[in-house]
């Protein structure tokens, strides 16, 4: 019952986005492109990072619809340009899902452990994309347009699992770096790769570990400027 309710709700959703595309619809849906809604997508992926934090399920469901829609309105338009359609969407990433979990889908009876499924994992994907001629590299393709802290440690996580930890920086100390009479930006940058290094072997993530210490400051500063008015 619940998989027909689904797919009749997705259904409608394709068609009221159709229906906003069409010369009968919404002339700012009109005249979007995959290009325009880039930055769409990129703030409604924040706001549902922002919802999940807080764990409010009302909201998380929320934004999780606003970033569904914009899935929905991409595969809109290419589908008017008869390239693919959410239908295809779909299908790829379910194939890639079944593809990606062989212990899954076609279990053999070896248990493996995490770090064997990683390996796993990696494998298959550098074996997907070098059919596909999407890199060159033993990294992979990792998105430019990540924050800066992601980033970094996407690159660095991938260092370490391909074996390619000597192209990390070297260690260096902060103590050095404040009494230098050279300090620039790119030393204080190595620094920053040296705190993400070690949040990558200890299994965390710098940019939610940095997001969490800053909200938590910005309490305290409100806090601090609530308890300033009361005083006043």
């Amino acid at each position: 019952m619940r998989t027909k309710k689904s797919n009749q709700s997705i259904s409608k959703l394709l068609k009221t986005m159709q229906i906003l595309r069409s010369d009968n619809g919404c002339p700012w849906d009109m005249e979007q492109t995959p290009e325009s809604l880039t930055p769409y997508i990129l703030e409604e992926a924040s706001e549902l990072v922002d919802a999940i934090e807080s764990g409010d399920a009302n909201l998380i469901m929320d934004e999780l619809g606003d970033l569904l829609l914009q899935v929905v309105f991409q595969a809109q338009i290419f589908s008017e340009q008869g390239l693919f359609d959410f239908n295809d969407i779909a299908e790829s990433i379910n194939k890639k899902l079944v593809r990606r979990h062989p212990h899954v889908f076609e279990p053999d009876g070896i248990e493996r452990n995490q770090n064997e499924l990683d390996l796993q994992w990696e494998t298959i994907k550098r074996r997907e994309t070098l059919s596909q001629k999407v890199h060159k590299n033993q990294i992979g393709h990792i998105p430019s347009r990540l924050p800066s802290l992601q980033l970094a440690q996407k690159l660095i996580s991938r260092l370490i699992r391909s074996k390619h930890e000597g192209l990390l920086p070297n260690e260096i100390n902060l103590e050095t770096i404040m009494t230098s009479q050279t300090n620039s930006g790119e030393t204080f940058g190595q620094l920053f790769l040296q705190l993400i290094i070690a949040a990558e072997k200890a299994g965390l993530d710098a940019e939610q570990s940095l997001r969490i210490a800053t909200r938590d400051l910005l309490a305290r500063c409100e806090d601090f400027h609530g308890q300033n008015d009361v005083q006043n």
